[in-house]
């Protein structure tokens, strides 16, 4: 049976659904709409975000996220936060929560927004 799961990607999805549920339990409110996981690699929880002074925002919540997270999803194995800026919204649901088959498939993460290429005549 774990293998059909595997198989099929429900076993990543469902993964991905109870992530987003307990982000969304672990971020402040004013955070959630502008804030969605994305996938956990090396036991960092890569975080898009709609705005950069989300990134500063959410380093002021950082520690204490990790350790709900912690708490919440231990399978997870989450160490550490880092957050990406997003190009485009998030997507949301009819009940204004992230689509967690949205985030389940890597391939279909939208493009984080690009970086301001470095002046060279500054070197």
């Amino acid at each position: 049976m774990s293998r059909l799961l595997a198989r099929t990607g429900y076993d990543r999805e469902q993964a991905a659904s109870g992530l987003v549920d307990a982000w969304q339990q672990v971020v402040p409110e004013h955070l959630r709409a502008a804030s969605q996981p994305g996938l956990v690699r090396r036991g960092v929880l890569e975080v898009f975000v709609t705005h950069s002074a989300i990134v500063q925002e959410m380093g002021f919540h950082k520690r204490q996220a990790i350790t709900r997270l912690a708490e919440l999803v231990p399978a997870e194995g989450i160490t550490d936060i880092r957050c990406r800026l997003l190009s485009e919204p998030i997507e949301r649901s009819e009940s204004n929560r992230p689509s967690a088959s949205m985030w389940a498939d890597a391939s279909r993460l939208p493009a984080p927004a690009p970086s301001s290429p470095e002046d060279p005549s500054h070197g």
